[in-house]
């Protein structure tokens, strides 16, 4: 339709400008033409292409008649029709109206006569007194020909698989939104309602499915349930990377700020919770929708007309700030947005990588899709369209890409459809590729009772000591999954007031291969005397009782829960493997020990009081020093309740 405008405005801009004469001199044949502009005028398309085809009839020389006939037939989209016309008015006399051209080569373009199309505007452009406005306009133009005629010369890979009748139906399905580990799956719906009139224009309603993949294949879907599906509608969701939060647009919802608003819901156990509208300054009287939140739960995108924005839809975000409410949304540019629309925006996992649709930067057709990456400048890069055939004439949209990156979802119409539009994925070619992230899952519990635990977790990154992501356990059966980019080395810690902190860590910096996550259930021991915990973000060189920078991360988060709990005495041993002579390996585990006892001195919040030290060689091994991997554990720091 925004084709059908383009070609109405620029009839108009040609009929009504004032011509000194038209090209025909017969008296009736441009008596039929003038009653035909007035028709045109009224938008009576019928009465126009009477009066034309008579003038025509009249004169069949007569260029003015053969223009507003094939606008006409471009508004009916009778596009042959519109060319047959076009390309006669032109070969009759069309440098005398050189936007002829301008109209043939849009209707060209329109029907995919590229090449055509492309001579067309290159023709207009060669007539040097056309007007600044329409010079651009033709070369605006003339850039998407030679696009996309490069795009279909040189193919992307591209093998879409439908997912299959468990997750496609005869109906709409599209929006799909997928965890980290790729385990579950939620879709839009788009459903028939029940009772209504047949002159109703509400008959269909959006809602919410959800698949969990069992041995690799996507099970048959089911409702997310009544607690957030509404006889209203609900749609563009976003379910974090660990699964615990959905956020979502609902539309016409009981105290809502504007006709569409952004929610969030908190599952519990299995249960997804009641549904809480985010509210201002997310949420206003304009249109806010299609939400996609990052991994690490700290930046939320969404599309929305409101005002300061540079088109019709733009991408905004906004972040949580340290008190966890969020900011005040801003634009994310005039890089990113155009003057028409961008929209469904999705952030991968490893939260610098954005994919989005837009139909205002040059692409394939209506609206393409596009990616762009975050640099270390906190800029955008210059959106990539991803190509062709993953674009066409149509209209693309809400592609989503799993964590490791290699693997793409969308929604399309194509021969193999179960009915309207259906899910798909397939294999993301190697350029437009994120940055691969894995991620550890597991669950929390007591470690004396078993019992499931809420617990806070913390991924830091070992080098700048940034927090790249905290996180919180599920409150019903305590299961968590952090997701992970390989290109650092990180610390994990898990915490929970009454309970020694959990340590671990991940050295990925030079991984290229992500394809294999981490699986940890995580015991927490209450806090009494005897329990011990390793400290797993500890570093020394070899043969060294020098503290590495890196251990700061985890040393600040001793000292900080020595703080919290004031009361207790700790021991800090040093423990080697068995490699060496036995009296050395005591000297150097006493002076790792004191390395860190000294460090929580000089932090000036434990006192000497409350610390002790001591090594221990390899007098108390976890792990058998036979393999290589049991000394790594052997050698290590660890605290001790001792009061």
């Amino acid at each position: 339709m925004k084709v059908i405008f383009f070609l109405i405005c620029f009839f108009l801009l040609f009929s009504f400008a004032s011509i000194a004469q038209y090209t025909s001199s017969d008296k009736e044949a441009v008596k039929l033409y003038e009653r035909a502009e007035r028709a045109m005028q009224a938008e009576s398309y019928y009465a126009v292409k009477v009066d034309a085809m008579n003038a025509i009839k009249i004169d069949s020389m007569f260029v003015e008649a053969y223009m507003i006939l094939g606008q006409v037939f471009a508004q009916e989209r009778n596009f042959e029709e519109a060319l047959r016309v076009y390309e006669r008015a032109t070969h009759l006399n069309g440098d005398a109206y050189p936007k002829s051209y301008l109209l043939l080569g849009s209707i060209q373009f329109f029907i995919g006569k590229l090449e055509d199309a492309a001579k067309s505007y290159m023709y207009y452009l060669s007539f040097d007194n056309e007007k600044k406005e329409t010079r651009e306009i033709a070369e605006y133009e003339l850039q998407k020909c030679e696009f996309r005629i490069n795009a279909k010369k040189n193919p992307v890979p591209f093998v879409p698989k439908n997912l299959g009748p468990d997750i496609n139906s005869e109906f709409d399905e599209y929006l799909p939104a997928l965890t980290a580990d790729e385990q579950t799956l939620v879709i839009t719906v788009r459903l028939p309602r029940e009772n209504v009139p047949p002159n109703s224009k509400n008959k269909f309603n959006e809602d919410f499915f959800i698949s969990e993949k069992l041995d690799k294949i996507w099970q048959k879907r089911k409702t997310i349930g009544d607690e957030i599906n509404t006889p209203n509608n609900e749609g563009a969701q976003s379910i974090s990377a660990d699964g615990q939060l959905l956020f979502f647009t609902a539309c016409e919802k009981s105290g809502g700020y504007g006709g569409c608003d952004i929610y969030c819901s908190r599952k519990i156990g299995d249960k997804w919770g009641k549904p809480v509208n985010l509210g201002p300054p997310i949420n206003t009287d304009y249109w806010e929708s299609q939400p996609s939140i990052s991994s690490d739960g700290k930046t939320l995108y969404f599309a929305s007309d409101r005002f300061g924005g540079y088109g019709e839809l733009d991408i905004w975000k906004t972040t949580l700030d340290t008190s966890g409410k969020w900011t005040k949304p801003v634009n994310l540019g005039k890089v990113i947005n155009s003057s028409a629309s961008e929209m469904s925006p999705f952030i991968h996992p490893d939260n610098t990588s954005l994919y989005f649709a837009s139909d205002g930067w040059i692409g394939m057709g209506g609206l393409d899709l596009f990616m762009s990456r975050c640099d270390e400048k906190d800029e955008w890069t210059e959106p990539k369209n991803l190509g062709y055939p993953i674009n066409t004439h149509g209209e693309e949209t809400s592609l989503i890409v799993n964590a490791l990156g290699n693997k793409a979802y969308f929604s399309s119409r194509r021969d193999d459809t179960f009915g309207g539009m259906d899910l798909y994925e397939f294999e993301l070619y190697e350029e437009v590729r994120p940055i691969p992230v894995t991620y550890v899952k597991g669950k929390v519990f007591d470690a004396a009772t078993k019992n499931s635990l809420e617990a806070k977790f913390e991924l830091v990154d070992i080098e700048t000591a940034e927090i790249i992501i905290e996180a919180t356990s599920n409150s019903g059966n305590g299961e968590f999954l952090v997701s992970i980019p390989v290109n650092r080395n990180y610390a994990l810690s898990v915490s929970k007031k009454g309970y020694l902190f959990y340590s671990e860590n991940f050295t990925l910096k030079d991984v290229k291969d992500a394809s294999e996550p981490f699986k940890i259930d995580i015991p927490l021991s209450s806090i009494k005397v005897g329990q011990k915990i390793v400290l797993k973000n500890i570093f020394f060189e070899t043969n060294s009782f020098v503290l590495k920078t890196e251990s700061k991360v985890e040393l600040n988060k001793l000292v900080a829960f020595m703080k919290e709990n004031s009361s207790i005495k700790i021991e800090i041993s040093g423990h080697t493997d068995n490699v060496g002579k036995k009296d050395l390996n005591i000297k150097l585990s006493e002076k790792r020990a004191k390395a860190v006892y000294d460090y929580l001195l000089q932090s000036n919040a434990i006192s000497e009081f409350r610390l002790k030290f001591k090594g221990y060689a390899d007098n108390q091994p976890i792990e058998s020093n036979a393999t290589p991997e049991g000394k790594a554990k052997n050698r290590r720091t660890e605290i001790k309740i001792i009061e």
